[in-house]
């Protein structure tokens, strides 16, 4: 029988956790345990996280590791979301679980949300990570964000925890939610989002700091899973089409050349570069675009 850990990080998300606690505590399939770690809140997040876990007999509350802050410090550039994730995982025997799941405090899963996703684990044995997808208020209407049929937004996975344990866990690096999908799909699992399974994102994706930020961080992002230049100059006009127009392609790129620059520290893997490319090549064989362009 399906057994269900969900870990949620939390950092000054009072405006939001209410409604995510809410829609957690209607799963017509609720988790097992549910661990919120808040991650040195200044609002009242974690009176909220005390109190609501004084109402349901799933939720208990986590403490983040502390760490020394940096003015005007970005926290997903730090991935502190995945540092309080493992600090949480540390905190109970994963062998009492078959799945193991996270969800951002600031999304609104529908009702029946793990009910249908541990259905579908159960019916396909080799999946390994799976979720839904983000819906992002856009013009006064809920729209899905786009994403490859593969990837599945950090905001909400869902591992099988054989799946977890082959991967080595979540890696505390920028771009950790992409690194895992890339080691599960080495290690024979699948990795899918479903888009039948719609949760509403009540900060758009990217927008923590701002949004040209957001695009920066999503460069250099690609600079550390081993994306080649050209793919990503390529990637680049793609993404000034959002908004800000042209701004947004510019502020990518500008990433990725800033991640370079530095020498920042990206997956040191031949097998998991050459995976990666051949994972790119794939993806752009339709419109024919030289193989130089995917390498690293």
């Amino acid at each position: 029988m399906a057994r269900l850990l969900l870990i949620t990080p939390a950092r000054n998300e009072a405006a939001h956790l209410e409604r995510t606690i809410a829609a957690v505590a209607a799963q017509t399939r609720p988790p097992d345990l549910w661990l919120i770690v808040d991650d040195g809140s200044t609002d009242t997040t974690p009176q909220t996280i005390e109190r609501r876990s004084r109402e349901l007999p799933f939720l208990e509350a986590r403490q983040a590791p502390r760490r020394s802050e940096l003015p005007d410090e970005d926290g997903l550039a730090i991935a502190a979301e995945a540092v309080a994730f493992n600090a949480a995982l540390e905190s109970v025997d994963l062998e009492g679980f078959t799945h193991v799941g996270k969800l951002d405090a600031d999304v609104e899963l529908p009702p029946e949300y793990f009910e249908r996703l541990l259905e579908r684990f159960a019916a396909e044995p080799e999946l390994g990570i799976a979720g839904g997808v983000l819906l992002e208020l856009q013009g006064g209407e809920w729209r899905a964000t786009k994403v490859p049929s593969n990837h599945v937004r950090g905001a909400l996975k869902l591992y099988s925890r054989e799946c977890l344990e082959a991967i080595g866990g979540v890696w505390e690096q920028l771009g950790w939610d992409t690194i895992d999908e890339t080691y599960a799909r080495m290690r024979g699992f699948e990795t899918r989002s479903m888009p039948a399974l719609r949760a509403r994102h009540h900060r758009p994706v990217a927008t923590r700091g701002g949004t040209l930020r957001g695009r920066a961080r999503h460069g250099q992002c690609a600079y550390i899973l081993r994306y080649g230049f050209w793919w990503v100059a390529l990637r680049s006009f793609k993404v000034a089409a959002q908004r800000p127009r042209g701004l947004s392609g510019a502020a990518f790129l500008y990433g990725y050349l800033r991640a370079a620059a530095r020498g920042e520290s990206r997956v040191e893997d031949e097998r998991y570069r050459r995976f990666v490319a051949r994972e790119l090549r794939g993806r752009v064989a339709a419109v024919k675009v030289p193989t130089f362009f995917m390498r690293s």
